[in-house]
């Protein structure tokens, strides 16, 4: 990436902001999201992936908590053209979700009420099972036994 990290600092800045605060301004960022070119949602999921890991946990664990409560009031195909951004660069670059910390990320995913785990869950198994078989493999191999027990691979 040239030039600075502008997605990865308002990442960095709403991890620390209070949930009145952090919901309506993240919901506002991922709508966004929808309106932006193929190269500039590229770069803000590479951001993203890139300015995740050096949040502290206790302020990435509330983010992550939020965009994924968020994801789960969006219409399916919004939740989808999201998720599936996320997923086809991981799969591509499966390295970057290595210095997440995974089990944490899980953790927080269980904290859902069940029917945001189901639709999340839905979701990211469609996407997932819609890749071809080298993507597959590569998310499959990144993704810890625990969260595919929980995701029902």
């Amino acid at each position: 990436m040239v030039g600075e990290n502008f997605a990865g600092n308002i990442i960095i800045n709403l991890a620390s902001l209070p949930d009145f605060l952090r919901n309506p301004i993240l919901k506002k960022r991922m709508m966004e999201f929808f309106s932006l070119s193929e190269s500039e949602r590229k770069e803000v999921i590479n951001n993203a992936l890139e300015a995740g890991p050096t949040i502290p946990f206790p302020n990435f664990s509330k983010l992550f908590k939020t965009w994924l409560k968020i994801l789960t009031t969006l219409s399916e195909e919004q939740r989808e053209g999201l998720f599936s951004a996320y997923i086809i660069e991981v799969s591509e670059s499966p390295q970057k979700l290595i210095t997440f910390n995974l089990d944490g990320i899980l953790e927080i995913f269980l904290t859902l009420e069940e029917n945001e785990k189901e639709i999340l869950s839905s979701t990211i198994k469609k996407i997932i099972n819609n890749l071809d078989e080298v993507k597959k493999r590569k998310i499959m191999i990144v993704i810890p036994d625990n969260a595919k027990k929980h995701l029902k691979f």
